[in-house]
């Protein structure tokens, strides 16, 4: 009897942990628990009507139908669908009733707003450094940005980018950062108040904290910076990552019944999505399986559930369909080209092995040779350190390096509030920790291991190592926005300490100690709010509009990379600023697509009435033919790099040079390397030069004298032009020991009466991000070459007014500073 009686006690216990629980999606279904939601139906309907017609119109070539329909269909018909797809069998139990507890979602959407208000009090009025411009033109034009091509930011950014909320298609697409960005404070405080809610008991102190934790991190320096700008694609993943979170926390407290199944479903579901958007869309699934580990393991058994969520993550990851389709009507943006049609959309091209390998090659990001994760390109603790720095930037950032001792304490002190939350998590709801306290262990060690950088680019500066291009801090933006949960939880630990100090009622107690703890978060926003804010800098658009403008009409103008071409991307194609140059980028011509792309670009009638007066009044015959007259066959054909054991002579269009191989990367058998960036200038200057102007951008550094034309360039302003005759080439030109030749006279007119940069760098007051520094520093060279050399002419009045703004470019740039 005793036995029998425990069996079955046994059996209730593991009915009600769910081990036994009735398993609806691996039993048929009779025809009465097929009955769905009216809701659910009819979003199901508009979903499918909406991808159907989405993905037609985007075969038709449109960029604007398209994507407000297929961001209609992922972003909100098919999650509707989900999360309103019910049986009639649906099970409701005693925890249903306390998980459908009504969350404190006025106060959650009072409170983004609050943060809303704060990202557009310093929003950025234009576009910004590094990969802020690709993305934004890419998703302007609905083209692809470099590899894997972020396919779904490109269809929200479209939408974005032409919706009538702001003058600038900037200020728009960056809207899109800030409201993603305040749409994650606003979960962020749900999640805290329902995972306080199992040892706090007062709501008013549950959603106090939950304030104080979402302000801390909303204004954490690099979550704070990154919304104000879109840069590229992280606070879009940063929204999808709280999204699922929040339903993960919600599963774990209560993972019965079908409502529980939904979510997950959904979870599922917005992870493939997410990946459609970032890779980063992907980390919440170890900690999803560590969850269901811990509270259900009985759910890894349930067949149908998991070919559901995995049917849903496969049709969230469905938007890289758009790629080959719009790569074939080559966008202006067309990085990777993941497709084998070359003239055009076609079946027989699109469905093909080429396509496939293309959109493979494209989809793995194989173009920047990334090492294994056991090739460790930094040591481990070197790596660590890399995040460390990024977390001390966070509460504090110090970007003159003046108070490193403060910035120091601070950030110890937010990691204590940090690991107290992490603490009282596991503590007292064990359920959620086991999600959350993986997802976070996965956002901070676990991407440090996966992303396996060199040392940062501001890392232990006097060390001499390989490093990244740039700072990385904002591959970390959802550890320290999701942090702001644990800092939550570890200030109501310090406030239960404090109230238990005071000998007067628990109510009185709290409301006395609470403006301490409201000062925590004041820390952070007031230590970056210099920093973070991006309001009225207009520098970057001011660099592309000066950079474009130094070249006569109808030029080539080389490039090296990043900050001096994604400018100007955005600049010729959102904004209309000389879209008859032809910007050829070094580091992407080593790739064959954008050899390709300098095939086919249109070419384009140069506006006097928009250009700078310095090129009026004289004929500017247009081009009938690309600066490369070479086929796509050619184009592709040509080799990655030739070795040059000796000296080779190089002849066009009156130029007779000497490429020295040792002037050239070395080849490692006593041999010069010539790139197939080098080969493809040397073919244009060959097919195009002199009826074509050229021009290298002196943000290149050497380029023109590692290739042997360092005696046939002239700088004018921010580039050199290639002439034959640089002394003939001006009516004023002076020689500049050890840079050559500067041409005073078009450089003086450039800088007084064309260049829109000094001014703004000026206006802004400070430059923090010192791997982007060459660019205003290019402006501090040409100031000064202009200066000196208009001193020595004589002209000292115009001498000192130049020399004036240099010195203030100086004091922007923090020069006197290592």
């Amino acid at each position: 009897m005793t036995k029998s009686y425990l069996t079955t006690a046994r059996i209730a216990a593991a009915t009600r942990e769910g081990f036994l629980s009735p398993e609806p999606w691996n039993q048929p279904s009779a025809k009465s628990d097929r009955a769905r939601s009216p809701g659910g139906a009819w979003a199901l309907t508009l979903a499918f009507a909406s991808l159907v017609v989405g993905y037609a119109d985007l075969v038709r070539g449109g960029i604007t139908l398209a994507p407000f329909l297929l961001v209609f269909a992922y972003c909100l018909a098919i999650p509707v669908t989900i999360r309103h797809w019910r049986r009639a069998s649906d099970r409701t139990t005693e925890a249903d009733a306390d998980r459908n507890a009504e969350p404190p979602w006025r106060i959650a959407f009072g409170l983004g707003i609050t943060v809303l208000l704060l990202y557009l009090a310093t929003l950025a009025p234009s576009t910004a450094m590094w990969d802020t411009s690709e993305y934004m033109t890419a998703a302007y034009t609905l083209g692809l940005p470099h590899p894997p091509g972020n396919p779904l930011f490109v269809l929200i950014g479209r939408v974005f980018s032409v919706l009538p909320i702001a003058r600038d298609v900037a200020v728009r697409i960056n809207l899109l950062a800030a409201i993603c960005s305040a749409a994650s404070a606003s979960l962020w405080f749900v999640t805290i108040e329902r995972v306080s809610s199992t040892w706090i008991e007062r709501r008013w102190q549950r959603m106090a904290l939950a304030t104080l934790g979402t302000l801390a991190g909303a204004t954490a320096f690099t979550v704070w910076n990154q919304s104000v700008v879109n840069e590229k694609v992280y606070t879009v993943s940063l929204v999808g990552l709280a999204i699922v979170s929040w339903l993960m926390v919600r599963w774990s407290a209560h993972p019965d019944g079908d409502e529980s199944d939904r979510r997950l479903l959904l979870a599922a579901y917005l992870c493939g999505l997410g990946y459609a958007n970032h890779i980063a869309g992907m980390i919440p699934v170890p900690a999803m399986f560590v969850a269901i580990l811990a509270r259900r393991p009985r759910t890894l058994l349930r067949w149908r559930l998991l070919l559901a969520g995995a049917g849903l993550m496969l049709l969230g990851m469905t938007p890289f369909a758009t790629q080959p389709i719009r790569s074939a009507f080559n966008p202006p943006i067309n990085e990777g080209e993941p497709t084998a049609c070359r003239n055009g959309l076609a079946l027989e091209c699109t469905f093909s092995r080429g396509t496939l390998d293309a959109f493979l090659y494209n989809l793995n990001r194989s173009q920047y040779g990334k090492p294994e994760l056991t090739d460790r390109q930094a040591p481990w603790t070197a790596q660590l350190g890399m995040w460390w720095l990024y977390f001390k930037w966070q509460w504090l950032r110090d970007a003159g390096d003046e108070s490193p001792g403060l910035q120091l304490t601070v950030a110890m002190g937010f990691l204590a509030i940090i690991g107290l939350g992490g603490w009282v998590h596991f503590q007292r709801d064990r359920r959620t920790f086991w999600y959350f306290g993986s997802f976070v262990g996965i956002l901070t060690v676990g991407l440090v291991f996966y992303l396996n950088f060199r040392y940062g680019a501001s890392q232990a500066p006097r060390l001499d190592v390989p490093r990244e291009v740039r700072d990385r801090d904002y591959f970390f933006l959802w550890s320290f926005s999701a942090l702001s949960v644990w800092i939550a939880l570890g200030l109501g630990v310090i406030w239960r300490g404090l109230m238990a100090l005071l000998p007067v009622s628990p109510t009185r107690a709290a409301l006395v100690t609470l403006p301490l703890l409201a000062a925590i978060p004041v820390v952070p926003f007031a230590g970056n709010w210099r920093s973070a804010s991006r309001h009225g800098d207009r520098t970057t658009l001011a660099f592309a509009h000066d950079l474009l403008n130094s070249v006569e009409p109808y030029g080539v103008l080389v490039t090296g990379g990043d900050n001096d071409t994604f400018p100007l991307w955005y600049a010729q194609e959102v904004e209309g600023i000389r879209r008859d140059v032809t910007v050829a980028v070094l580091s992407l011509m080593n790739t064959d697509w954008f050899a390709r792309s300098l095939v086919r670009r249109p070419i384009y009638t140069y506006d006097e009435s928009r250009g700078p007066a310095l090129y009026r009044g004289r004929t500017w015959p247009k081009p009938a033919t690309p600066p490369l007259r070479m086929t796509l066959a050619e184009v592709d054909s040509l080799p990655q790099f030739v070795s040059l054991n000796t000296p080779v002579v190089f002849r066009a269009g009156g130029i007779e040079t000497t490429i020295d191989p040792r002037n050239l990367e070395p080849d490692g058998a006593g041999g010069g390397i010539l790139e197939r960036a080098d080969i493809l200038v040397l073919r244009m200057i060959t097919d195009a030069w002199p009826s074509r102007p050229i021009y290298i951008s002196r943000t290149t550094g050497r380029f023109a004298q590692r290739i042997g034309l360092g005696e046939y360039v002239i700088t004018r302003g921010l580039a050199q032009a290639l002439v034959s005759s640089p002394e003939s080439a001006s009516t004023e030109v002076v020689r500049i020991e050890d840079d050559g030749w500067f041409d005073v006279s078009t450089s003086s007119l450039l800088w007084n009466d064309v260049y829109l940069g000094p001014a703004a760098l000026v206006a802004n007051g400070h430059w923090i991000d010192r791997p982007s520094l060459s660019t205003p520093f290019a402006y501090f060279v040409a100031g000064s070459y202009l200066a000196r050399s208009l001193d020595h002419g004589g002209d000292s009045l115009s001498a000192a007014r130049i020399y004036d703004t240099v010195r203030q470019l100086s004091t922007v740039m923090r020069l006197d500073r290592p």
